[in-house]
């Protein structure tokens, strides 16, 4: 599988000799990363916002992919595409947390805005658990535009609303289409909402009207796997 960051140098803690560290170090050999042994508190002095663990990954810039591309990799099985808009998502670990739940159930690729939204940094590398590496994702400067786009090429635009009339349960996933979330407080914004052929909803079954933006997607994503995997009668 392709990855979209290249590890340029792999950095370890004085002192780790567990297996997770020597099967790290191994990998790294076998694909002539350079290997350096630092310090602990060093590492802590350089990352002081990331529980680093004692292993520090240097990396290049994380490549983004284009969205076209995403789109027709996404279509080679037909009626199946998956792919998440995340509507001005602005906090890294939301995001982050929505990367790796969408790589779990198998989306086809992410959508971001350039401006007033979260981006891929040693952050939501992190909060991903890596899932980024893998996640084609889409850096766009208009996400109506890109959302026209994806429209025209016969995506199914799909939001997510609390007030929505229609359920997840209710609603037929067997089609190609773009999952919109939108932003942790304001939700889906007017433009991106326009453009929606249909809005869902989750049903709350309890005391609280709505969820953290990266588990409602879980949510989303769970029963969207659930319809497209059951048994055709």
């Amino acid at each position: 599988m392709e990855t979209r960051i290249r590890i340029q140098e792999l950095w370890i803690a004085e002192g780790k000799t567990s297996r997770r560290t020597r099967d790290l170090l191994e990998i790294a050999r076998e694909r002539n990363i350079a290997i350096r042994i630092k310090k602990t508190s060093e590492l802590s002095r350089l990352f002081p916002d990331i529980a680093h663990q004692g292993v520090v990954g240097l990396a290049e810039k994380f490549a983004y992919t284009d969205l076209n591309q995403i789109a027709e990799i996404s279509r080679q099985g037909q009626g199946q595409a998956l792919l998440i808009a995340a509507d001005h998502i602005t906090d890294e670990g939301n995001l982050g947390g929505l990367i790796r739940t969408s790589a779990f159930f198998g989306a086809n690729g992410l959508i971001i805005p350039k401006d007033r939204s979260a981006r891929v940094t040693a952050k939501v590398l992190k909060r991903s658990s890596g899932a980024c590496i893998f996640m084609p994702i889409a850096r766009v400067v208009n996400m109506g535009r890109a959302l026209d786009l994806l429209d025209r090429k016969g995506f199914w635009i799909i939001g997510t609303a609390s007030e929505a009339s229609e359920t997840i349960y209710q609603f037929d996933w067997n089609r190609d289409l773009v999952l919109v979330l939108g932003n942790e407080e304001r939700g889906l914004s007017r433009s991106v909402r326009n453009r929606c052929h249909q809005e869902v909803s989750i049903p709350s079954l309890g005391n609280m009207a709505s969820l953290n933006v990266a588990v409602a997607g879980g949510v989303f994503l769970s029963e969207i796997a659930r319809q497209r995997n059951r048994p055709r009668v």
